[in-house]
């Protein structure tokens, strides 16, 4: 992936992760817990990429990679902590410095007036130097599990890419049910 010229270079705020050999852009506001999120995940054995700063490169007309900014490295901010090391508290395994972006997560805090997908049914896409990226909302509430929802929305996300979607699987089982048929 370094020896790609980029055609295009941006900057974003937010945290990449590799989950699942996936790599995670887990976007929303400062302070809602995105680095938490990724502190979560290295401990369930995933990697870390970078926090706050990311620096995203085109490479090519729909890849994009996500990399750290030199002076953070592997660098984190934890809120009450402070600033931790990925690298040396968890070892070299428990890093990447740079990563395919697939996927983006947005975490906002939950909304009781605003209505949420409920079925898994809407696709939402995010677009980065004009590629887009399939994304999903996750509203937040204490007692989520934020990592938790975030592996299995990757686990999700391989399971699309392999046809099986389970969202319209059950829309569809209930609409058979519905029309009288309830066969498999």
């Amino acid at each position: 992936m370094s020896d790609s010229v980029p055609s295009a270079v941006t900057t974003i705020h937010g945290v990449l992760v590799e989950v699942i050999g996936v790599g995670v852009l887990l976007s929303g506001r400062s302070g809602i817990g995105k680095s938490e999120c990724a502190l979560d995940l290295v401990l369930r054995g995933h990697r870390f990429v970078a926090d706050d700063v990311i620096h995203v490169d085109k490479l090519g007309p729909a890849t994009l990679v996500g990399r750290g900014d030199d002076l953070t490295g592997h660098y984190m901010e934890i809120r009450g902590l402070g600033i931790i090391n990925v690298r040396d508290l968890f070892g070299a395994t428990a890093t990447t410095r740079m990563k395919k972006m697939e996927l983006v997560i947005r975490i906002e805090e939950w909304d009781p007036s605003r209505e949420y997908d409920r079925l898994g049914l809407d696709v939402g896409t995010v677009e980065i130097l004009g590629v887009r990226l399939p994304s999903l909302l996750l509203p937040i509430s204490p007692g989520r599990n934020l990592a938790t929802i975030v592996e299995v929305a990757v686990r999700n996300h391989l399971l699309k890419q392999l046809g099986v979607d389970s969202a319209r699987e059950f829309v569809e089982r209930q609409a058979r049910r519905a029309g009288g048929s309830d066969s498999p």
